[in-house]
């Protein structure tokens, strides 16, 4: 049975750190911050605690949707990456390789969520699982492909859905007739997931087929006025029964920030000044989501929804992507890093400002810009919050991998194991895996034996990651408290479930 060790236990064993004394500069306050935000995001998952082939699991509860489930996962492997806490990461794991999430055909479209899954919802699981690949997260199930096997998978049935019968390409929201809404519409969220998807792919592998196909997905949104040519406002979607000429100019932050990334890898893996242009022009569109009036100027806002309080279950979660993908383009275009986090500081700030209510006094609020708690706690406004103050260690992570350093991973001593390329055994990465077919090969990578002792390398995976010398001795004092956390989830008991 495995333990964790995690910096996450001393917020939990000395109380945790409050979010509303966030200090932006300070990379300590900035983790304990998102010790906390993590801890109350997973507060409302319970699925661990189900039958290993329960819908429940890896899903979140009600009002939300089957795909928020994949976005929380996505949020949850970025939490890992930037602070090294591996407290989540077996129900991570179990979360992505669940039966009635992955499906029969490994590409996430499952039978037992097909009434609630559009192409726009397979996007995130499908963005989940390319993170996993990108980090070399561990997949040690070997009856299921790799990560990023399965990112090809899902790449792969976005594509067959590609409709040059309406309007000349793009792909429709919905996937099953069963589920009118969205049958006739086009939406940019949908083709915005397979454009960056494929860029992401394209950077993986060195495949042009995915290259190709990010270009397609960019020229027909484009093409069709979804991307506005003169400010780059990303709009919602067309609809077929118009002959796709009249916009609807919604538009919401989470499409700003899914093609600003995308662009920001292709101009990374190209090299092509146009992409960097592009993602550019993209950033400069997301001045739209930043609030113009007082008293919250230049906080990120739901511009469709939040003034007038109409934000559905869906809406909430929108300003976490839009937060996750702005921090992300700058660790592929450096040339962002300035203006990014000009931009997202006040609204981390805000963010945390909210986070005084509910019973804990640490629930987050929706809309930052009031100032102080709003009474909108909830899932979605947690994982906003979490997004977009966790993504202020960006800078201090590793960029995702590509090519042959990109490996499948068997060994789950999370915390004694060095994710960094040169410290893993070679992935083989030829000819044939080049192609968008599941081709993965497995290199098994045993634990490293360590003389040092449990105390020790929990002590100096603490200093790895920027700890103070007060709190590392924190940690090392609490080191068997960070043991009862670990058995708490791999026993599969509820996370503090509401």
């Amino acid at each position: 049975m495995k333990f964790f060790k995690s910096v996450h236990a001393a917020a939990a064993l000395t109380g945790f750190f409050s979010p509303k004394d966030l200090d932006t500069k300070n990379h300590t306050s900035i983790r304990l911050v998102a010790s906390t935000l993590a801890h109350d995001t997973m507060a409302y998952y319970t699925g661990n605690a189900s039958e290993a082939k329960s819908v429940d699991v890896g899903n979140v509860p009600k009002p939300y949707y089957w795909w928020v489930a994949g976005a929380l996962w996505g949020a949850m492997l970025d939490y890992y990456h930037m602070t090294g806490d591996a407290s989540y990461n077996d129900v991570v794991l179990q979360a992505l390789t669940a039966p009635t999430n992955l499906g029969k055909g490994l590409d996430y479209m499952p039978a037992e969520h097909a009434s609630e899954e559009g192409n726009d919802d397979l996007f995130f699981w499908g963005s989940a699982v390319m993170a996993a690949a990108e980090r070399n997260f561990p997949q040690p199930d070997d009856k299921l492909p790799s990560w990023l096997d399965m990112a090809v998978n899902v790449f792969n049935s976005l594509i067959s859905r590609w409709n040059t019968a309406d309007c000349g390409g793009g792909m429709l929201w919905q996937i099953y007739a069963s589920n009118p809404n969205g049958m006739t519409y086009k939406n940019s969220v949908s083709n915005g997931g397979l454009f960056q998807l494929a860029a992401r792919l394209a950077r993986a592998t060195g495949n042009d087929t995915y290259l190709h196909w990010a270009q397609q997905a960019w020229d027909w949104t484009a093409k069709r006025g979804l991307i506005d040519h003169d400010n780059y406002h990303v709009y919602d979607g067309v609809d077929i029964r118009t002959g796709c000429s009249e916009v609807n100019h919604l538009s919401f932050t989470y499409t700003s920030g899914i093609f600003l990334y995308g662009a920001s890898v292709l101009a990374n893996h190209t090299r092509d000044p146009v992409w960097a242009d592009r993602a550019s022009r993209l950033l400069d569109g997301t001045e739209w989501f930043f609030q113009p009036d007082e008293p919250g100027r230049g906080i990120m806002y739901e511009a469709a929804c939040e003034t007038v309080d109409k934000c559905n279950y869906d809406m909430v979660t929108f300003k976490g992507y839009l937060s996750r993908f702005m921090w992300q383009s700058t660790v592929m275009q450096p040339a962002l890093r300035d203006r990014v986090a000009k931009i997202l500081e006040p609204s981390a700030r805000a963010a945390a400002a909210t986070c005084t209510g509910g019973d804990d006094g640490r629930q987050c609020g929706m809309r930052w810009w009031k100032g102080s708690f709003d009474d909108r706690a909830g899932l979605g406004s947690q994982m906003c919050a979490l997004e977009t103050i966790q993504g202020l260690l960006v800078a201090d992570s590793d960029p995702p991998l590509s090519g042959k350093d990109i490996r499948r991973v068997r060994d789950r001593s999370w915390l004694h194991r060095d994710t960094k390329a040169e410290h893993l055994a070679p992935f083989g990465v030829g000819p044939e895996s080049q192609k968008p077919t599941s081709t993965t090969t497995t290199a098994d990578v045993a634990p490293t034996d360590d003389d040092e002792s449990s105390d020790k390398k929990s002590e100096n995976d603490a200093r790895r990651l920027g700890i103070d010398d007060g709190i590392v001795r924190l940690i090392v004092s609490f080191v068997a408290g960070c043991a009862i956390g670990g058995l708490i989830r791999t026993m599969g008991w509820p996370l503090h479930g509401r």
